[in-house]
């Protein structure tokens, strides 16, 4: 079953943020708790780990915003 990967409500005031880098490409093998992108919000950059181990796909592409809780990929 696939793990989705969620954007994160970091602050209590965000709403979106800009997917700035994925940290691994799709297809590859990741781990929990490994760096697995950057996102910037209003005033900060931070790196999310991953939820998961597996294989990663990704959905979500570098540069684009999204809302809170938009699914940026799965791990399988």
């Amino acid at each position: 079953m696939a793990i989705e990967i969620i954007l994160p409500k970091i602050g209590f005031s965000m709403n979106e943020g800009q997917l700035a880098e994925w940290m691994a490409k799709d297809g590859d093998l990741v781990t929990e708790g490994q760096p697995l992108f950057a996102l910037e919000s209003d005033k900060s950059t931070n790196e999310v780990e991953s939820p998961a181990t597996g294989k990663l796909r990704i959905i979500a592409q570098v540069g684009e915003t999204y809302e809170v809780g938009t699914i940026l990929g799965t791990i399988e």
